[in-house]
């Protein structure tokens, strides 16, 4: 399992557009995903669940990602949190 806390830097964080992209990119990978926020964890292939977590620009959150292929889908949804 990968798990690392990063600081979210998505103008307008992860509202309905940026949700859906970034749901759309898990769901591409095997792996299980899982985003927190403030102790709160949702199911990071689960559209309403990210939704849920209200991740706003300058948020600090929490990727964990579980499965055959993690690195790659642990990179790919970093990379897209930090810097899309």
């Amino acid at each position: 399992m990968l798990v690392t806390k990063l600081t979210v830097k998505l103008h307008r964080g992860l509202q309905a557009r940026n949700t859906a992209l970034f749901v759309d990119k898990a769901c591409s990978f095997s792996s299980d995903v899982i985003l927190a926020k403030r102790g709160v964890s949702s199911d990071g292939k689960k559209i309403m669940r990210v939704m849920d977590l209200n991740v706003n620009d300058g948020d600090e959150v929490t990727l964990m990602v579980n499965g055959c292929d993690e690195q790659v889908t642990f990179d790919t949804l970093k990379c897209f949190l930090l810097d899309k």
